[in-house]
């Protein structure tokens, strides 16, 4: 078992790379990009250690160290700053922390940091079940842990850590235990099949069959075989048995991914199955019952495809008991380094290379990009990437003509004002617009995160 470390940092693309590089040497790694949202991961579950910025969004790092002993929370806490001075070095102490490290940081000198700062503390232990408490560890830890699920994430996807990834996975949480349809809307290439996986897997079905059915991709003809099955001879072609998806998810869960893609005929036959909860195979006169939970997902707007005859409304109430609306990449502009560098490692292995990550003009372009192809569109041009590279680092001559143009464009954005009151005003709208994220505004104003800093100093902009 791994210790775990949670990096506390704003500056994602730090933050990335430091979560890939530890990661590889052995660790088990979580991020937060500020105090509000790492004091929520520390009480959902427990950490070894934790790499903590100075300069966060919110508060600093230590204000999460004062937090932490209010808290009963017993963690070595490793404080990081490109503002390395005496003063905030020995404040940091004081207030709790086990050691510092000054920016940019130097891996061996961390690694080093880290052993010392882990030297000596036990890996927790398994809690037992029903409680949050681990009985064996020792009273001085003050950590809180929570039971992990047992169940098993598929290995091919990422959830993310922006907050519109929290709260869809909030609603998939809630939803997936209930006997409830859902209806998954969102645009092509979002991960609405993973969210079907996920549900099942959280629901009291996750030992029976998940049965997945592109209803894009099936012929009008032979949709009702599709769906119900047929028996031998029922129709020209129909030269053996077939077993319908409605009778192999029996018990389990049936995904029908584009559901808008039906012919109004077979939504007729389907709205039946589903109120019935039998089903009658093609040339059969027996009828067989079926007890299936029903996911659909679709990239149309179904109100409107109601509106024009398109799809049945009775059907639209019956798969529709809950909606869950998947965020466009765009939208989740924080994970985009997370998926990025997740599938840079999917790429690493199916394409036998060994790279490290993404160079600081590579690393802007995802973030700016604007995604219509969304995580699919991400995946592709990272595995082409990884392909081209010639380095450790991709770089932005690997990612293609279509990421190179928007920052060229945010090139010549790129401000160096004489103006010293012009600069101020540019620097307060940036923070106005991304939120008071630092990081985003240093990439809106086409300057580096530590100019930004010394900027806001220099103007004395809080």
């Amino acid at each position: 078992m791994s210790h775990s470390i949670l990096i506390v940092e704003d500056d994602l693309t730090f933050s990335t790379m430091l979560k890939t590089w530890l990661g590889k040497k052995g660790f088990s790694v979580d991020t937060a990009s500020s105090n509000a949202r790492a004091r929520k991961q520390l009480d959902a579950q427990s950490y070894d250690l934790i790499l903590s910025d100075l300069r966060l969004p919110d508060q600093d790092g230590i204000f999460l160290l004062s937090w932490m002993k209010e808290q009963g929370y017993d963690i070595p806490l490793i404080i990081m700053t490109g503002y390395a001075d005496i003063q905030s070095a020995v404040q940091a102490i004081k207030h709790g922390a086990s050691d510092y490290i000054s920016k940019p940081v130097q891996p061996d000198e961390l690694l080093k940091k880290i052993d010392e700062a882990l030297q000596g503390k036990a890996l927790p232990t398994a809690p037992q079940a029903g409680t949050g408490k681990t009985p064996s560890a020792p009273k001085a830890s003050g950590r809180k842990i929570v039971p992990h699920s047992t169940t098993v994430l598929p290995s091919n996807f990422l959830e993310g850590e922006s907050e519109a990834a929290r709260q869809l996975y909030n609603y998939v949480g809630l939803v997936a235990p209930t006997p409830m349809s859902v209806l998954i809307n969102g645009a092509s290439g979002t991960g609405k099949e993973y969210v079907a996986h996920r549900i099942h897997q959280l629901s009291k079905r996750a030992d029976k069959p998940f049965i997945a059915i592109d209803c894009g991709s099936i012929p009008k003809e032979l949709a009702a075989s599709e769906f119900f099955g047929h028996v031998k001879g029922s129709f020209t072609g129909a030269l053996n048995d077939k077993t319908g998806a409605f009778v192999e998810a029996n018990g389990g869960t049936l995904f029908l991914d584009e559901i808008g893609n039906l012919s109004y005929e077979v939504q007729i036959q389907l709205l039946r199955a589903l109120q019935e909860r039998r089903i009658r195979p093609v040339g059969s006169s027996k009828e067989i019952e079926v007890d299936v939970r029903l996911i659909s997902a679709t990239n149309e707007n179904l109100q409107q495809a109601i509106e024009k005859g398109n799809f049945r409304e009775d059907l639209y109430h019956r798969i529709n008991e809950f909606t869950l609306r998947m965020p466009a990449l765009k939208e989740r502009q924080e994970d985009i380094l997370l998926f990025a560098n997740f599938f840079l490692d999917q790429a690493n292995r199916e394409l036998d290379r060994r790279l490290t990550g993404f160079d600081a003009a590579a690393s802007q372009a995802l973030q700016t990009y604007s995604w219509p192809g969304n995580l699919r569109q991400l995946k592709n041009i990272v595995k082409r990437a990884t392909l081209l590279a010639q380095s450790n680092f991709i770089t932005l001559a690997e990612l293609g003509y279509e990421l190179q143009e928007p920052v060229r464009s945010a090139g010549t954005q790129t401000f160096s004002l004489h103006d010293e009151a012009a600069e101020k005003k540019r620097i307060l709208e940036a923070l106005k617009q991304t939120g008071n994220n630092k990081s985003k505004a240093a990439v809106l104003l086409g300057i580096d995160r530590k100019t930004l800093y010394n900027k806001l100093k220099l103007y004395d902009i809080q």
